[in-house]
């Protein structure tokens, strides 16, 4: 899981210039958790890590120049503070 993590998060890093490298980590880390526990809760059979990791980096696809703009929600304010240490 960590290389795939690494790998998605350099992608997400290298779309968009307004995060760092921790912070894409955030982002890809919060994207795979909320994919997978959105098909948990709707009753979805579990299709693998290879599933998440095709949805995760669709968004990064489609989202990643514009995500940073997300750091500003009160929901993920918290964990992009810039003096803060709390990267998910």
């Amino acid at each position: 899981m960590e290389e795939i993590f690494e790998r998605l998060a350099n992608d997400l890093y290298k779309k968009n210039g307004n995060l760092t490298i921790d912070e894409a980590r955030t982002w890809v880390e919060l994207l795979w958790e909320d994919f997978e526990t959105t098909r948990a809760k709707a009753g979805r059979e579990y299709e693998g890590k290879q599933m998440t990791e095709r949805i995760v980096s669709g968004w990064i696809n489609q989202y990643g120049p514009r995500l940073h703009e997300f750091a500003n929600h009160e929901k993920y304010k918290k964990m992009f503070n810039k003096g803060n240490d709390q990267v998910h």
